[in-house]
């Protein structure tokens, strides 16, 4: 895990989608410090009004939009990824990784998994090509 602080404007300069996720792939690194039993911190602060501001405040600057890629829509759960991974000192002292939409960027949840989890599989090359009825078997 390279020490290279990533940021979202660096992201977006990025014109594909593979481009980005590897600007963002972990490869399998979480973090030094996975919070174990102190998991409790950041479960409060995901549910704390300022999380779900700045989380609104993502989604519409990525317009919800996979790694912030205008064709590639999130049409399920948005996840929120913080670009470089926070530490239990950044929960405590609200430290701009934590809440600047700087450091964050929307992701599906396979998008998610495949950063942290370095598992390719889960990503989309190409976005879904969307037709009439497609989610609706019985209409023609």
């Amino acid at each position: 895990m390279t020490n290279k602080i990533r940021t979202y404007e660096e992201l977006v300069k990025l014109p594909t989608f593979k481009e980005r996720y590897e600007y963002l792939n972990l490869h399998g690194y979480v973090g030094e410090v996975t919070f174990g039993w102190r998991r409790y911190l950041n479960q409060i602060f995901y549910n704390s009004q300022e999380w779900k501001s700045i989380r609104n405040e993502v989604i519409t600057r990525d317009e919800g939009c996979d790694l912030g890629l205008k064709g590639y829509e999130i049409f399920g759960p948005v996840y929120i990824h913080h670009i470089n991974p926070i530490t239990e000192y950044d929960i405590k002292n609200r430290t701009p990784f934590l809440v600047s939409p700087r450091y964050l960027i929307c992701t599906s949840f396979d998008t998610h998994q495949a950063i942290h989890y370095g598992n390719e599989t889960l990503i989309i090359e190409t976005p879904l090509e969307r037709s009439p009825n497609d989610t609706c078997p019985w209409k023609e």
